[in-house]
């Protein structure tokens, strides 16, 4: 039995990770953390997902417990999940992390921490939209030039980083099968007398607002036709459930930083 702590515990995503893992056969919630000063802290993270009591208190110590439990799964911040990773990488411990907004030094210092700890990270964990990566990296390297490529993503007001975590790893996705630079090539904006459109560029815009949930269309824009792809996440459940199977699947990995393709085995 896989024994998992969760970080977040009272948040939106931790408090649905949760419900999935007393859902799910051969994971079991083992301890359930929150950021200091947390009116949730000594209350039972079965309230917070509710499932009724699970016998688990909320604490603000991942370092008291890590040592017991197996995995880690974070959906937290960015700075958070790499303070979490450190923790766990010192004790040897797995770690999911779906947190998003990382700068590129974080990342790489992320990418330290991973050579002493199994690490499976993704800006988005559901089946779906990691099985609509791979078709639209397949689709991008059979269309080639001949199609202008646009992303257009949407979610709830209260989201901070902007584009999506989602969206820019979709963008790398295209930008790797069509053989760019995304730095180079990444539309963020459009606005005023902009010229024309230039070929190699690759268009990610962003909606915000109400509780949109997540949502990702790709545009491929040919002459004479249109090809688009569209995953919409009516819940959260499905973040959750994708990161419960990455917990499962992680344990007893060499230390490494794999994502959701790698658990799908979709390599």
């Amino acid at each position: 039995m896989i024994k998992a702590i969760v970080t977040g515990a009272a948040g939106r995503m931790g408090s649905r990770i949760i419900s999935s893992i007393r859902e799910t056969e051969g994971i079991e919630l083992f301890g359930a953390l929150e950021r200091a000063g947390n009116l949730a802290i000594g209350k039972d993270a079965g309230i917070f997902s509710g499932g009724g009591a699970s016998g688990v208190s909320i604490t603000a110590s991942l370092e008291k417990i890590i040592g017991q439990g197996d995995v880690v799964i974070d959906f937290t911040a960015a700075e958070a999940s790499l303070e979490n990773l450190k923790i766990a990488s010192k004790a040897g411990k797995a770690i999911i992390i779906g947190s998003t907004g990382f700068t590129s030094a974080q990342i790489e210092e992320v990418k330290k921490h991973c050579k002493e700890t199994p690490c499976i990270m993704s800006a988005n964990m559901s089946v779906g939209i990691n099985v609509m990566l791979k078709v639209l990296h397949d689709t991008a390297r059979i269309l080639g030039e001949d199609y202008d490529v646009e992303i257009i993503e949407a979610h709830h007001r209260l989201k901070k980083d902007a584009p999506s975590g989602t969206a820019l790893m979709i963008a790398g996705c295209l930008a790797d099968a069509l053989g760019r630079d995304l730095g180079e090539v990444g539309v963020y904006a459009r606005h005023g007398i902009i010229g024309e459109r230039s070929k190699k560029e690759i268009g990610i815009q962003t909606i915000r607002g109400g509780d949109i949930v997540g949502d990702h269309t790709v545009m491929f824009a040919g002459t004479g036709e249109r090809l688009e792809f569209t995953h919409r996440a009516h819940t959260r459940d499905n973040f959750a459930k994708g990161a419960v199977r990455a917990a499962i699947w992680v344990a007893g990995k060499k230390p490494g930083l794999y994502d959701m393709q790698d658990v799908l085995g979709l390599r």
